[in-house]
């Protein structure tokens, strides 16, 4: 092997100025370690990274939910026998759009989060994450400003379909990031006040849309939320990048390159002396090297389909998403459609604030609860299904029964049980999702369960939902065919428990990295 320099070995007592690994020590190690001293050297700490990334979260999903409340999303003109008509509001009313169109807008900003998100994730390895979310921020940050700008219906459609591109960049990476930095034992914990954000940004959103469409219009909801997110798209540029696990940093890439290009230019002049043997095993070694960077996005697409193919031949992975699929079908279509089904079936005058408490208080809760039931049980694969279909099926039972009764104090009280439990899914849901692949597969597995949990589950159930009110004209018959769905979701979580599995949090796999594999081919060796 090559010798390496008697200055570089340090003293058993001092730290290694020129650290070089040996052959036997695996890259992966060596970026995971150098990630953590990166994680140290800034003045982010593991909290306040959580936090922020929290506050990020929760606008996110108060746009939905300012997207789907009465004040923002309006309605029709209508008019009843009487001849009293109520007037056209909102972007519903706006832009006069059936049930089908209103729900294609909701759906619309998945087109570019289904899109983006598997870009993103592969991008993590050949640029800095953290240096992506300040750039999916930025887009979304636009986008959202358009939306209030609009003067169509397709322009707005476009522009939420580049708030959902904006969107991709952060829910495929901050979920492993906030996995790397959260104590051992508190991880699900962590993940549930991450993912809390979603019910109670949604919820907030009903509220906030609610206030702000009635009082002033609903074109000043969107442009408030750029306000507020426009800090954080910047903050992604400013602060110094953090590395995630499995990833090497920009700055160690650019060290072993430097210094393997050294250590080339060295022993080409021993090898030419007389290895002739050596000499041809190096140019080999460096022709594979040099070809390895001769087309890039041919590379990156065939990393990406391997990835991809272990990915899909991961059974935990595969279960876990399919039961996720039919939860999110359901709760979609809940958060779009709620507060219109409780003002039809129960007369609700205030149903997005009514709505909106319901789902920010049980969301806190339930999502609260999942992360530190799942801490205390120990945070484990098959414990983290058993949560998924006992919960499920609870709150599925509590949710059907809510909506066959005729008193709203009765749906209320239990509905919320109902939302209580099944929002406790988030944190094990997401805990299975980051700890069945390697690390170095977790930005993508988070983007592919995004894309699989939209493309079919959300996204299609609001349109749906509309088609079948459209056809019944029943809101409560519509309500009781969509919650039953939350029982596919309970029954196929509940298949989990009984397949083979291994948590691969601390696996490390020698092909994970490109890079890796790129610095390995050029290595020489030295008689």
């Amino acid at each position: 092997m090559v010798t390496k320099e008697d200055d570089c070995l340090p003293p058993p007592t001092q730290p290694s100025r020129c650290y070089s690994p040996p052959s036997t020590t695996p890259l992966a190690e060596l970026e995971t370690t150098r990630s953590l001293e990166i994680m140290e050297s800034s003045f982010l700490s593991p909290v306040w990274l959580l936090v922020i990334f929290c506050i990020i979260n929760l606008l996110n999903y108060m746009d939905r939910g300012a997207i789907a409340s009465n004040g923002v999303n309006g309605s029709t003109k209508s008019c009843n026998d009487k001849g009293k008509c109520t007037p056209a509001t909102g972007i519903q009313g706006h832009y006069n759009l059936s049930n089908f169109e209103d729900g294609v807008l909701s759906s619309s900003f998945m087109v570019g989060l289904l899109i983006a998100s598997p870009i993103f994730a592969s991008l993590a390895k050949s640029f800095n994450p953290f240096r992506l979310i300040g750039v999916g921020l930025t887009v979304w940050t636009i986008a959202v400003l358009g939306c209030g700008s609009s003067f169509a219906f397709w322009f707005i459609v476009l522009c939420r379909m580049f708030v959902g591109v904006g969107e991709a960049s952060f829910i495929s990476l901050a979920a492993p990031f906030i996995d790397d930095n959260a104590p051992h034992k508190q991880r699900a914990a962590w993940l549930g006040l991450f993912y809390m954000c979603i019910p109670s940004g949604v919820a907030l959103g009903y509220v906030y849309g609610g206030y702000v469409g009635k009082h002033f219009s609903w074109r000043y909801a969107f442009w408030g939320e750029a306000v507020l997110m426009a800090p954080f798209a910047v903050l992604g540029f400013l602060m110094k990048p953090l590395q995630l696990k499995g990833f090497p940093s920009t700055e160690s890439v650019e060290v072993m390159a430097s210094s393997l290009g050294a250590e080339i230019s060295k022993n080409n002049n021993h090898l030419q002396a007389g290895n002739e043997i050596k000499h041809d095993e190096v140019e080999v070694s460096i022709e594979i090297g040099r070809s390895s960077y001769a087309n890039p996005v041919w590379k990156s697409i065939t990393q990406f389909a391997r990835d991809m193919k272990v990915l899909c031949k991961e059974r935990v992975f595969v279960v876990n998403v399919l039961g996720y699929v039919a939860y999110n079908f359901v709760i979609g279509a809940y958060s779009y459609w709620g507060p219109k089904a409780g003002y039809n079936i129960y007369k609700m005058k205030n149903a997005d604030m009514i709505f909106g408490a319901v789902t920010i208080i049980c969301g806190i809760v339930g999502t609260l609860s999942g992360g530190l039931i799942l801490d205390h049980v120990t945070s484990t694969i098959p414990n983290a299904f058993k949560l998924l279909s006992g919960a499920t099926f609870l709150g599925a039972t509590c949710c059907f029964t809510a909506f066959t009764l005729k008193s709203l104090y009765g749906f209320v009280a239990l509905f919320a049980i109902g939302e209580l439990l099944v929002f406790a899914t988030q944190a094990p849901v997401n805990y299975v999702c980051l700890h069945c692949v390697e690390p170095s597969l977790r930005p993508l597995s988070m983007a592919i369960s995004t894309v699989a949990i939209h493309i079919f589950g959300d996204v299609p159930s609001s349109p749906l939902v509309g088609i079948v009110q459209d056809h019944i004209d029943s809101w409560r018959k519509t309500a009781l065919i969509l919650t039953s769905v939350l029982f596919l979701a309970a029954a196929i979580w509940f298949i989990g428990m009984f397949i083979n599995i291994i948590d691969r949090f601390n696996i490390e796999a020698e092909n994970e990295n490109p890079r890796s594999r790129q610095g390995q081919s050029i290595m020489v060796m030295n008689p």
